[in-house]
């Protein structure tokens, strides 16, 4: 891998796989919800849809789709709290032509105001299909409860009555104000050619001003007890999202908690994988990991239950979370787990497309990029100790958070089983 930073703050990555047959071109800027402000929250993923929407050089609608589609590429875009992305992947020798065509798209939108209007059908038509997905839906209530009415705690997607009122303004203020070169990252992944790319990269991005981008507001963190939010939907099957308050991304305990929401919940042979499905039969999916941002993070467990069993379930989660904390992880367990994460890692790099993420990913929020060999290294050498004080640190009281989307309309029957702090 190689970076190179352009005078004006753009970073390039060049992530080279001789090898490869396939090529992708990946464009992330820091901008997202937490970058938002309330009155246009949402605004962030409505601009990412309309930048496929038109440009100066591809003015219709559908011209850089069916052109990416004619060339046989892959491409799409998403929109996180932090970043968006733009990306492309295509046949190696087919790489300048889906570099221009993603640069053009984020360097030149139109924001046509006939198409606003009718993307705007298609968000709020996105915003129904995930309060439909009962799953995404836990873990949105989840992310309010713990943050409240701040970025952290809003949806990427936004609100409705915001989507409807946002205008073309709002888009180009958005964009000129976080759309900065210092705040945005080139990554190639693939077989290409080095000079070429560079060559190409400085003709489209080269002469564009240095602006900053405002700081983002930080993330306040609140809570001296246990906290729940119940939503009621009559179904069969109760979707939940628990969860610890943790610490930033920067933090070093960070791969010592990593392999601890391995250990509960990373795979099949993890505790809460084997307690609450193969020998409960209570849940299909459980699973846990850590979810850490530039100044707030997670530890959150997720399942979806059966609905005779969800408090059965709960108790069982807080248990196991309760067992780790008081009592160090086996050596055994801990190499396997280990061994599992780094399999995970190594096997999650393999293709154009994941690399580029991965390392435009690190680049554009933390401005440093570690090598899987250090990540595997660092992994490595977590201790039990590692995971059972990382462990003491978080699984308290003061940062535990249940959100329910299922048939339950009062909390009394989840309230007096909502505590790690003191044995069942």
């Amino acid at each position: 891998m190689k970076k190179i930073t352009l005078k004006n703050g753009l970073r390039i990555m060049l992530i080279h796989q001789p090898a490869n047959l396939a090529a992708t071109v990946l464009i992330l800027v820091k901008a997202g919800s937490e970058y938002e402000v309330k009155k246009q929250n949402g605004v962030s993923h409505f601009l990412e849809h309309m930048m496929f929407k038109g440009t100066t050089d591809r003015p219709e609608p559908g011209m850089i789709a069916h052109e990416l589609t004619a060339l046989g590429a892959q491409f799409n875009a998403f929109t996180g709290q932090e970043y968006t992305g733009y990306y492309a992947k295509a046949q190696a020798e087919k790489l300048p032509k889906i570099l221009e065509i993603v640069s053009d798209l984020y360097l030149n939108p139109l924001f046509d105001k006939a198409e606003i209007e009718k993307e705007r059908g298609v968000i709020i038509q996105e915003i129904n299909m995930y309060e439909d997905d009962l799953p995404a839906r836990a873990q949105r209530i989840f992310n309010s409860l713990v943050y409240g009415d701040q970025p952290a705690g809003w949806d990427v997607g936004g609100e409705k009555p915001i989507i409807k009122k946002l205008s073309r303004a709002d888009f180009v203020a958005y964009r000129n104000q976080r759309y900065v070169m210092p705040g945005t990252v080139v990554a190639v992944a693939g077989k290409f050619n080095e000079a070429a790319v560079m060559a190409q990269i400085k003709k489209y991005f080269g002469a564009l001003p240095r602006r900053n981008a405002p700081a983002k507001t930080k993330t306040a963190e609140r809570q001296s007890a246990p906290k729940m939010d119940l939503h009621f939907k009559e179904s069969d099957q109760a979707h939940l999202v628990l969860g610890f308050r943790a610490f930033d991304m920067f933090d070093e305990r960070r791969y010592a908690l990593r392999v601890l929401a391995d250990a509960l919940g990373g795979g099949m042979s993890s505790r809460l994988f084997t307690r609450i499905r193969e020998k409960m039969g209570a849940a299909y999916y459980i699973g846990a990991g850590a979810d850490l941002s530039l100044d707030h993070g997670l530890l959150a467990i997720s399942a979806g239950v059966a609905r005779a069993q969800t408090a059965a379930v709960v108790s069982a989660i807080i248990d196991e979370c309760r067992i780790i904390r008081d009592n160090a992880v086996p050596e055994k367990e801990l190499q396997k787990t280990k061994d599992h994460m780094i399999g995970g890692l190594i096997l999650g790099l393999e293709t154009s497309d994941d690399l580029a993420s991965f390392y435009g990913g690190q680049e554009v929020l933390s401005e440093k990029v570690l090598s899987p060999e250090v990540l595997t290294d660092r992994i490595k050498k977590v201790t039990a100790r590692d995971v059972q004080n990382v462990a003491k640190a978080i699984l308290k009281d003061k940062g535990l958070n249940l959100a329910i989307v299922g048939p339950y309309k009062k909390q009394a029957l989840f309230k007096k089983i909502l505590t790690i702090d003191r044995s069942s």
